[in-house]
């Protein structure tokens, strides 16, 4: 909690939902009545079925838009619901900042009726082809390389899951740290990095000789010429993945 206690103060700005993730996402929770959202931060891809946001940082909780679902400040390793208490439970972007993943997982299995919905990624994947971390900041991905949580391990957790790739937008809207692949400049902004977990928790000195790295890369065009062929690109799969589990 404390992490985005500190870190989450402008994270409403620059992590807005992009709607093409979002029928990704509710297409997956299907024809769910009521949603409870667990590590809900402030609020992207609720669906009006929410009738519950868990979230452990008050400050995350402060910047959920008026009219949205009520929360509660509560961890996913406890949450402070009834069995069976909703049709479907969703966790977006969150497992990897749990303390313990097996627990947390368990509680999604005991609180939903019928679905889970988990948005992760997978590290290999991540690593492999993102340019930004294999060419400027493999320290960053060093730090990820410590909380990521491998897909099958979920899926192996959810007791079974139907695996779908999230192909990231050339304009995504939500700024994680994928969202900019096509579009270098904007991760020399620290209004950026600072919506990113990735690009936050790391000391920034550790980062700075990377993005000094890019910056100069960009400015000798050195960047375009290596990565051109992303400019054919709409969408990229980066490693994103979907989860949906089925009681």
């Amino acid at each position: 909690m404390a992490t985005y206690d500190t870190l989450g103060a402008s994270y409403s700005h620059t992590r807005r939902p992009d709607p093409r993730i979002a029928a990704q996402i509710h297409a997956a929770l299907g024809d769910a009545t009521d949603v409870v959202n667990v590590g809900a931060g402030t609020g992207s891809y609720e669906p009006p079925e929410t009738v519950l946001a868990v979230e452990p940082s008050q400050v995350m909780i402060a910047q959920r838009p008026p009219g949205s679902a009520p929360a509660v400040q509560a961890v996913a390793e406890c949450l402070p619901l009834r069995d069976g208490a909703a049709d479907a439970v969703m966790a977006l972007l969150t497992v990897h900042h749990w303390s313990d993943q097996a627990a947390g997982i368990e509680e999604l299995r005991r609180v939903a009726r019928r679905r889970v919905v988990v948005l992760t990624w997978d590290q290999r994947v991540f690593r492999e082809r993102f340019w930004l971390v294999r060419e400027y900041l493999p320290e960053a991905a060093d730090f990820d390389d410590t909380r990521a949580v491998p897909t099958d391990r979920l899926a192996e957790l959810l007791g079974g899951a139907r695996v779908e790739p999230v192909p990231v937008p050339h304009d995504c809207t939500d700024g994680f740290a994928a969202a900019y692949w096509r579009r270098p400049h904007a991760y020399l902004d620290p209004r950026v990095r600072a919506g990113i977990s990735l690009l936050s928790q790391p000391d920034e000195a550790v980062l700075a000789p990377g993005l000094a790295r890019l910056a100069d890369d960009l400015a000798g065009g050195r960047w375009h010429a290596r990565h051109a062929d992303l400019f054919t690109r709409e969408t990229f799969d980066v490693g994103y993945r979907l989860l949906v589990a089925d009681h």
